[in-house]
């Protein structure tokens, strides 16, 4: 798990060293150990949703390989959050939201007024997810190195963290009886 949070900023590093085909094939190793039989279980609900997450990965990897393109690799946060805006926004597609089913590992009778707020919840992280990707992608594409590894290394850390920690504040307010 740290190495996918650090990972603009190892990439930063090494691509001082090294050309981007050996860090593509470093992390295109790294996700085949990685995701090796846990595909089906990546996102419940969603086997096939989990594969073309997956394959996207994969073939990004594979693309940054052969042409042995920086931008390729440094695409990879935008694709993290293209998957997580996939994955969100399937689950408005099909009920229920990946709000309320996070919800109710916690809480499984969720209260009736609870739902429309994990929906509309659901709506705002696949907004921020699109926002974050289409962001990602430009800094990737056209900005420079340090650019690009402070918005994706810190900036979008930051960001993220602001958003839940504004939805926790505003949840304990708004539903005092999940404070417990």
């Amino acid at each position: 798990m740290a190495l996918v949070l650090g990972y603009p900023i190892a990439i930063y590093a090494a691509l001082a060293w090294f050309e981007p085909r050996v860090i593509a094939a470093a992390l295109l190793a790294f996700l085949l150990l990685r995701w090796r039989g846990r595909a089906g279980s990546l996102v419940q609900g969603f086997s096939w949703t989990s594969r073309v997450i997956i394959v996207g990965m994969l073939l990004l990897c594979l693309a940054a390989l052969l042409a042995n393109d920086e931008v390729l690799v440094r695409l990879y946060p935008a694709t993290v959050s293209a998957a997580l805006l996939m994955v969100f926004a399937l689950s408005l597609a099909y009920p229920p939201p990946l709000v309320e089913r996070l919800a109710r590992l916690q809480h499984p009778d969720l209260p009736a007024e609870a739902v429309p707020y994990t929906r509309t919840v659901t709506v705002i992280w696949c907004v921020f997810f699109a926002l974050n990707a289409a962001v990602s992608a430009w800094t990737a594409a056209y900005a420079s190195r340090e650019v690009w590894a402070v918005y994706n290394g810190f900036l979008a850390y930051i960001a993220m963290g602001t958003l839940f920690g504004v939805e926790w504040l505003y949840r304990r307010w708004h539903f005092p009886h999940a404070r417990t």
